[in-house]
């Protein structure tokens, strides 16, 4: 069982373009998901934002972004951190740690796209984001 740490980069409405600009300058692999591919609620003016977008590089760096919804605010603007995996435990035990003090955005619950997922700004104002793979093949 494994859990990583990445920077998740948060745009207004240039995710697409920004990260599709550190493909090309770092290479490796980019996956785009928008807000309608992704099967979450949004407001249909948002179905060509970027959900989430991963570059991988052949050197193992991850980094992550996404297009801020229309409706929310600028807390979640800006720079966040992904921790993710397939150990559980570690994960939550990881969120409930952070959660003191917090603001949560999206509580620690299942996903629509299947793993278990939720969302905290902690008491610095530090946005994060904690990722259980369903498949833990995905890691």
């Amino acid at each position: 069982m494994a859990t990583t740490m990445n920077p998740y980069l948060a745009f207004e409405r240039e995710a697409r373009e920004a990260m599709n600009f550190y493909h090309g300058v770092f290479g490796g692999d980019l996956v785009i998901n928008t807000f309608g591919d992704g099967g979450v609620p949004h407001d249909p003016q948002d179905a060509d934002l970027v959900l989430h977008a991963q570059l991988t590089t052949a050197e193992g760096h991850t980094l992550m972004g996404s297009d801020t919804p229309t409706g929310v605010d600028a807390p979640l603007r800006g720079q966040q951190v992904s921790l993710s995996g397939d150990d559980r435990d570690s994960l939550v035990r990881a969120w409930e740690a952070l959660a003191e003090g917090a603001r949560i955005v999206e509580p620690l619950a299942a996903a629509p796209w299947g793993d278990t997922f939720g969302m905290l700004v902690d008491r610095w104002g530090v946005t994060w984001m904690v990722s259980v793979a369903a498949d833990p093949s995905r890691g």
